[in-house]
């Protein structure tokens, strides 16, 4: 089993340098049919430390994963800034950022599409394992999958044995395994129901909270982001509209369409202001 930190250990960890900065980025996308240039992400900063939960929210198309995979070297990026663990990407190579690769891993919105259906989870593991054998030594297949509250009947199913609570819970132990600074969660509720929901939540917190690892959770649920994280930024078409602690964004937003998102949260008790 891992080796437990300190209680405090996140909490000094936030102290260091950050995990994750994005300045002033720019992504654009360009139509091949028409030629018309679309710009996803519009001028967009922000920082995430190690211990630390941000959150970025908003709805379809508003650019937050757009931004998310640029800022974790997985998709494209245009003008502006990203340090990765203290590395500007535009600075780098391929095999740089391959070798950054096991300290950033992503847990996507479809589980059973992350995960290779020729493979049961014991082999995606024993690949894993065979790719970082040093960083995958601290724990086994069975512990690993207690973790996430899995039993190790698991280990010999394959994905479409798998309910979607189940997937999505291998591929966080599959981030765990690697002992990640990053974890990047790109809606991981999406498509579970309310009772799953709240386990993958509660998984994530405590991997945060026990390893040190900062998260950066993508979601247009406001709900799932107040429970989780400290701070968030809110997008809307390309750009972000506020941010800051999540207690004081949502208890006092500014922004109208900050306004309308919390209306519209199941249980919400007031309307947005006009």
């Amino acid at each position: 089993m891992e080796t437990e930190l300190p209680a405090d250990a996140p909490r000094l960890a936030a102290a260091s340098s950050p995990v994750l900065k994005v300045s002033n980025l720019v992504v654009e996308h360009r139509n091949r049919s028409t030629g018309e240039v679309f710009r996803a992400v519009d001028d967009v900063s922000l920082c995430v430390h190690a211990g630390e939960s941000v959150a970025i929210v908003g709805e379809s198309g508003s650019g937050k994963t757009t931004l998310a995979m640029a800022a974790t070297g997985l998709g494209p990026r245009g003008e502006g800034d990203i340090q990765l663990l203290g590395r500007s990407l535009g600075k780098i190579g391929r095999k740089e950022l391959r070798a950054l690769r096991p300290e950033v891993q992503v847990v996507f919105q479809d589980p059973h599409g992350s995960l290779d259906p020729r493979q049961s989870v014991r082999s995606g593991l024993h690949e894993l394992r065979a790719l970082q054998r040093e960083r995958t030594s601290w724990t086994s297949d069975e512990d690993l999958l207690e973790q996430v509250r899995l039993g190790e009947e698991i280990l010999d199913r394959y994905p479409h044995q798998l309910s979607g609570g189940q997937a999505q819970r291998v591929c966080i132990a599959r981030a765990l395994l690697m002992r990640p600074r990053l974890i990047v969660a790109d809606e991981p509720t999406s498509g579970l129901d309310v009772s799953v929901q709240a386990d993958v939540l509660k998984l994530l917190k405590e991997a945060r909270a026990t390893t040190g690892s900062a998260l950066l959770l993508i979601s247009h649920d406001l709900a799932v982001v107040s429970s989780v994280c400290d701070a968030v930024h809110v997008m809307y078409r390309g750009r972000v509209v506020e941010s800051g602690p999540c207690k004081t964004v949502f208890k006092d937003p500014q922004n109208d369409y900050t306004r309308e998102l919390l209306a519209a949260m199941p249980g919400a008790r007031w309307r947005a202001r006009r």
